[in-house]
């Protein structure tokens, strides 16, 4: 399947993902993900971004953010992730590809849409099996949102997080929900109500939406 066009607007949300070349751990010791929290302080104070929500995991990262403007997200990321990667083999005196490379993003509609995104990023933990409760996760932002541990600062949400959301988090996610963010995620294609989808795919210039009737392509999933 062709890749589609990279295309990002200022003030869209968007899911952000990358992974470890050949899916090699990177955050191996706590020190190694403080380190990149702090590597992402730096970077919002240099380029203009909101994170809405936060999942660091041993060998991948997932984010929803909202960038201020149209070059906000790539300048934020490309800072980021050279950076880590410049400081990663300076202390470990090694060389190579730490991330697979051009990370993955895909818009999301600020309604319903754009909470089950950040459901479905605070509960990655959880659902790889890693916690018996997602808030227990450390590097995770529903952690930081319960004051259990300390994280970087949330923006608030342009859709209102409902209340009890904590325990909505640890409730599982249907199968339906899970395979249309991973198709999106796979696809890099707009996320939410079919109408918006395609307003969207038309305003940032995108191929057409390829997600299909029926049966999805089988496809490696996204954790």
């Amino acid at each position: 399947m062709p890749r589609t066009a990279r295309a990002i607007r200022g003030g869209w949300c968007y899911h952000v993902m990358n992974r470890g070349n050949n899916r090699a751990t990177v955050f191996a010791t706590q020190n190694d993900y403080l380190e990149f929290l702090g590597l992402m302080v730096e970077a919002q104070s240099r380029h203009a971004l909101d994170l809405l929500a936060v999942c660091l995991m041993p060998n991948h990262f997932h984010l929803v953010a909202r960038p201020a403007g149209d070059l906000g997200l790539s300048e934020w990321l490309h800072w980021l992730l050279t950076t880590h990667v410049r400081r990663h083999h300076g202390r470990r005196q090694s060389s190579g590809r730490v991330w697979q490379g051009r990370f993955k993003a895909f818009p999301i509609e600020q309604d319903g849409h754009l909470l089950t995104v950040i459901r479905y990023v605070e509960r990655n933990a959880l659902r790889a099996g890693i916690v018996g409760r997602a808030e227990k996760w450390p590097w995770g932002s529903l952690a930081w949102r319960c004051g259990r541990y300390p994280g970087l600062a949330l923006a608030d949400s342009p859709v209102e997080l409902p209340s009890g959301w904590i325990e909505y988090v640890n409730a599982p996610q249907t199968s339906e929900e899970l395979d249309a963010v991973r198709r999106c995620a796979t696809r890099e294609q707009p996320f939410g109500s079919d109408g918006w989808a395609v307003d969207a795919t038309q305003a940032l210039g995108l191929t057409a939406i390829r997600a299909g009737r029926g049966r999805p392509r089988r496809s490696r999933p996204t954790p």
